[in-house]
């Protein structure tokens, strides 16, 4: 009887931890795709960097006072879709933009690298390349569809907007000059 009383416990707890093993806080464990759908948004007016700020201008000349941006990244198990929509920036004017990998900081560099997929390889389908030219008002919106999803636990924490569009080919590709501007991205 004693036998088949640790039987059974071993049998009932045969399962235990596996579900612990499966929840990692983001940025640990292993990183797997998920099939359940990834959205982060981000967004609002421009303001100088701080502690506590999440859309931040860093040059007022290339991105004006009362400037706005409104940001979507969504994934679900096979396609990432992103989108940037801005107002109030310097008008006729093309900015290089991209998804990356942490969230905006006091500094323009805070930001860390671009978010790559794949490989550490600049293009544009390993990356998120959101490039815009703004109208006579200065508004513009940009999207990007990739043929892959993003990954759970390493998903992309900003949109860094740059001053010039990014460079395609060569050595220089995914270049886009100084970062002028930065929006954090949430998961919501």
């Amino acid at each position: 009887m004693r036998i088949l009383g640790v039987l059974a416990v071993a049998l009932l707890c045969a399962g235990c931890g596996e579900r612990a093993a499966d929840t990692h806080p983001a940025g640990h464990g292993p990183a797997v795709a998920s099939s359940a759908e990834i959205r982060l948004t981000g967004g609002g007016v421009f303001s100088a960097p701080g502690p506590r700020a999440s859309v931040i201008a860093y040059d007022t000349t290339l991105v004006p006072p009362g400037a706005t941006a409104r940001v979507t990244a969504e994934s679900g198990a096979v396609l990432a879709t992103s989108t940037v929509t801005v107002t109030g920036m310097l008008p006729g004017r093309t900015y290089g933009v991209h998804l990356h990998v942490n969230p905006c900081g006091l500094k323009p560099e805070d930001a860390g690298p671009h978010y790559q997929h794949a490989h550490a390889h600049a293009s544009a389908q390993n990356e998120v390349w959101l490039d815009f030219t703004t109208d006579a008002r200065g508004e513009a919106a940009a999207t990007a569809t990739r043929d892959w999803a993003f990954v759970a636990g390493r998903l992309p924490r900003s949109l860094v907007i740059h001053a010039e569009p990014t460079r395609t080919a060569g050595a220089e590709a995914g270049a886009a000059g100084p970062r002028v501007a930065c929006v954090t991205l949430i998961r919501s």
